[in-house]
């Protein structure tokens, strides 16, 4: 926060720097910060002259620009209705004979305005900013007061969007005054193509008819443009255009912005903004002898790899409350490889877009919906705020796609006379008169802005009436599910196919991309707070498996309130992928490459030791970056021998890497090791200078026929099933994975009566050394009593809360909290050893926990995994057991709990091993 000195006191003003860095003038006053702050929930502000009072009438205060709703605010309150702010204000502009304006980022809902008792305006709409010009009412030598009264009570027709996990309400965004010449430029839109030509259209506000010169001076004076221009009273439109010789190009790889300065000099006064431009072209085309379309850039087919977000804060909820924290959202994205965003069901803060363009993300921006019936009422207030945000985010390069509604959120009819139709074209009530307007309000778009794709509707009915790219949703768990999903779609996505549209429309050749998708849905109760990183690698491998897609929107970028599948939690710490312990080096960002190896199999396949297998490879190119070069493709067949790292086999072939799309690559043959063992199968694409350019991985469950399992070491094994105890004593305890792990918790012990092979089987025993999968194990709600299933309905998308640790499928994913456990190991009551326990983690390492769920859509204790844990006996105790032939085993855990996992769950196919030398 900065620091402004008021009536010589120091206070901080939140949120400090400019709001508008693609529309900045040097002259303004930020008016963030304490403000005056009253609820009316009894509306008799208006009749107490409430605006002419200075806020003696308002007895809280409030921190302007957060949600009254949110902790930020500091009221923290989330009544809806009516609310009054007040703020005094001493400012003059540094030049005489300025024009002062008063100016709200975003206001939610209906906002009247009063300078000095004075109405100056009002506006409607929650996302759109707006302003007042103030001057003929500001006193450049008093305080000046400003009230502002707010009315937000949640109406149907509101364009409201995607709010619920914590209400926009009130001012939201930053208020700033801002000084102008008598004459100034409102805005100009800039249209740039690939050959350099830049158009500019720009809207003058003359104070009086005369000769101007507006000018254009960018990166540095290397690119400038003048013109005069003949102006009239009022407002004029001025169309230029400007060549850039040799232009660099905007893209998330290389986001050069042309910054520097439009001016206009009229009447002897110069109205100078600094704004900036990149130099990108969005479109879709056809590679090719395809029958389809990709979306590109800048002339050339890329691949989308994106998230939903939500925007959402925990303290600020939809504002952040730093600059700095929403270009780290940007930084977050990139890191992942990621390389554009849908912003959910509204629209983006303009400092965050800033730093999309400044840093290099595209943006997938949505305009609010509203929850109510399509009436004219709704449709109206829609069509309003879909102007102001177009308008207003015009010239951000980052954003390449407006998408015009969601999920046929407000376009459903919900009367008596629409639920009684029986025209199977209408189906959900989404009305054909309906239908109708949502393409209106498509071409609406397209006339507005070419310079983007526009969608009609995201859908998840499969209802789109036109768009411009072909998207669809889906929340399916489980590979063989989302494969024949996958596939199916791919299938019926052509010209003219009936699939996906609704009300007898039809395909165009337009794109197919995912528009979301994810697990958090797709399981019965939902996935409360579980591991995401096994779904998701064989996800982005069956996407990228297909040419014809081009694109997905991953459910989401953090954890929200009620949804928990980010990649990152909602403070932003890490979730751990666990990848990189299959292939060195890996993460997420492998799986988001231009330049990808598919490993068309499943995630695991059980096979029996010493079989062979073929497994098919795919190349996917969406980048020219390798094209015409031999890339090699490295890959290696190696399992875990009880802590001993075995590469199996291994090899490299030079790779042609030519062309875009998805390409067949020859096959990889190979034997299975000869005994138990989790093998992994592990992918590498290098570069000729040598850089990794892509890892993946698939994995096997090799099972031999020994009843004790079979493992490469000396001597005996004895393996003892984790649900064999014959004592336990724990507070809480059970067992899952089909009785493959036992768990306990918070402190006690589990049993085990272990018999050591005859002295005709083994005459002399020398060494035993115990091998076991074990981990903490954090309780979670449901554990201490009964799972509660919620109805997933549409509070759900309104942010209804739900506490992860009630749902019957949340199992928490490796992250940066750990749960630690001290484990204790007895042989006969005496103490051998004490192990730390860590963590009590899941991810893509529970590779035998994911590989035996019982049902796709059902999880149970998913991904968990624990440490292999080896205890070699000391020679005294082995030295008895010559004797004896039997010893009691106890595992205990005095805080944390216990988890010990079998031959089928976790990550190391083993039972309590018992290994025995003679």
């Amino acid at each position: 926060m900065a620091l402004n000195t008021v009536n010589d006191k120091q206070v901080s003003i939140p949120r400090s720097e400019y709001p508008r860095p693609d529309w900045q003038r040097a002259d303004w006053l930020n008016l963030n910060g304490t403000w005056s702050f009253s609820f009316d929930h009894e509306n008799k502000g208006l009749q107490a002259d409430w605006q002419k009072s200075k806020g003696q009438s308002l007895h809280s205060e409030i921190t302007v620009p957060f949600s009254w709703s949110s902790p930020l605010s500091g009221i923290g309150s989330n009544d809806k209705g009516i609310a009054w702010y007040h703020k005094e204000i001493e400012w003059a502009p540094a030049t005489a004979n300025a024009r002062v304006f008063l100016r709200f980022g975003a206001v939610d809902y209906k906002s009247d305005v009063w300078v000095n008792g004075i109405s100056i305006g009002s506006h409607e709409g929650g996302y759109g900013s707006f302003e007042f010009d103030v001057t003929e009412v500001w006193s450049l030598e008093a305080s000046n007061s400003v009230a502002v009264r707010v009315e937000d009570f949640d109406h149907n027709y509101q364009a409201r969007g995607k709010q619920g996990y914590g209400e926009i309400r009130g001012i939201w965004q930053p208020v700033w005054l801002e000084a102008r010449p008598q004459s100034y430029v409102r805005e100009t839109k800039f249209h740039s193509k690939l050959d350099g030509t830049v158009e500019a259209s720009t809207t003058v506000i003359a104070h009086s008819s005369g000769a101007a010169q507006l000018s254009f001076s960018f990166a540095e004076g290397a690119v400038t443009h003048q013109i005069e221009a003949e102006l009239v009273e009022g407002s004029n439109t001025v169309n230029t255009a400007f060549v850039i010789s040799d232009p660099k190009l905007w893209s998330p790889e290389s986001p050069y912005l042309y910054e520097g300065e439009v001016s206009l000099t009229s009447d002897g006064q110069t109205d100078a903004i600094r704004t900036y431009f990149g130099v990108r072209e969005i479109g879709t085309a056809i590679v090719g002898d395809r029958s389809y379309r990709w979306i590109t850039l800048n002339g050339k087919p890329i691949y989308l790899n994106g998230t939903l977000d939500q925007s959402f804060h925990p303290t600020g909820y939809f504002t952040y409350p730093t600059d700095q924290e929403m270009q780290d959202e940007i930084y977050l994205m990139k890191r992942l490889g990621l390389n554009f965003v849908r912003i959910h069901i509204k629209p983006e803060e303009p400092r965050k877009l800033y730093w999309a363009d400044k840093l290099g993300i595209l943006v997938m921006e949505d305009m609010p919906c509203f929850w109510g019936d399509p009436d004219e009422k709704a449709r109206s207030s829609y069509e309003s705020e879909a102007r102001e945000i177009i308008d207003r985010d015009y010239n951000h390069p980052s954003i390449f796609s407006w998408v015009m509604f969601n999920e046929t959120w407000g376009l459903k009819t919900e009367s008596e006379a629409a639920s009684l139709t029986t025209d199977t074209t209408q189906p959900n009530n989404y009305l054909t008169q309906t239908q109708e307007w949502v393409r209106s309000m498509y071409r609406w778009a397209k006339q507005a802005d070419p310079t983007r794709i526009v969608e009609d509707n995201s859908p998840c009915n499969y209802d789109h009436v036109e768009s411009d790219i072909n998207t669809w949703h889906f929340y399916i768990n489980g590979y063989n599910e989302l494969r024949s999903h996958v596939t199916d779609v791919v299938e019926k996505t052509y010209a003219g196919s009936t699939f996906n549209y609704i009300g007898g429309n039809t395909q165009s050749d337009a794109p197919l991309m995912n528009s979301e998708c994810g697990n958090v849905w797709g399981i019965e109760g939902g996935a409360g707070d579980s591991d995401l990183a096994w779904h998701y690698r064989y996800m982005m491998n069956e996407f990228r498996r297909h040419d014809k897609m081009c694109g997905f929107v991953f459910t989401e970028f953090r954890d929200v309130i009620n949804e928990f599948n980010g990649y990152y939690r909602l403070d932003g710490t890490d979730k751990h992928f666990g990848y990189e312990w299959f292939v060195p080096g890996m993460s997420v960002a492998d799986l988001h490459s231009p330049d990808f190896i598919v490993i068309d199999a499943p995630p695991c396949q059980t096979l029996d030791a010493g079989s062979f297998v073929n497994i098919e490879l795919l190349r996917s190119s969406f980048a020219d970056r390798y094209h015409g070069q031999s890339l090699q493709l490295e890959w290696e067949l190696w399992y875990d021998n009880l802590g001993i790292r075995v590469v199996l086999d291994s090899g490299s072939e030079a790779i042609e890497w030519n062309g875009y799309g998805v390409s067949p690559l020859a096959s990889l043959y190979s034997q299975m090791p000869k005994q138990d063992a989790v093998a992994v199968l592990a992918v590498r694409l290098i570069a000729p200078e040598g850089a990794t350019i892509t890892r993946n991985f698939i994995t096997f469950d090799v099972r031999s026929s020994k009843t004790n399992g079979h493992y490469d070491v000396d001597g005996k094994i004895v393996s003892v099933p984790v649900a064999s105890f014959s004592e336990s004593e724990w507070p809480y305890s059970w067992n899952a994975l089909g009785e493959q792990k036992a768990n306990g918790g918070e402190s006690g012990y589990f049993t085990y009566d272990v018999q050591l092979p005859s002295v005709s089987e083994q005459p002399v025993i020398y060494d035993i050394e115990l091998f076991f999968e074990a981990s903490s194990k954090r309780l979670l709600k449901r554990n201490l009593g009964e799972s509660v299933l919620q109805k997933l309905d549409i509070s759900f998308m309104h942010g209804a809360l739900a506490d992860p640790e009630y749902n019957m499928n949340t199992y928490y994913m490796t992250d940066t909290q750990r749960h630690e456990s001290k484990l204790d190991v007895l042989i006969d009551g005496e103490l051998i050893e004490s192990i730390l326990l860590t963590d009590n983690p899941a991810d893509s390492r529970g590779v035998l926990s994911w590989h035996y769920q019982a049902a796709a859509n059902k999880l149970e204790e998913a991904g968990s995994y624990g440490y292999l844990c080896n205890v070699i006996l000391p020679s005294t105790v082995t030295a008895k057991l010559n004797a004896s032939r039997s010893f009691k085993l106890q595992l205990a855990a005095e805080q944390g709990g216990l988890a010990l996992y079998g031959r089928n769950a976790g990550r190391y196919p083993i039972d309590i091993i018992v290994h025995i030398k003679g």
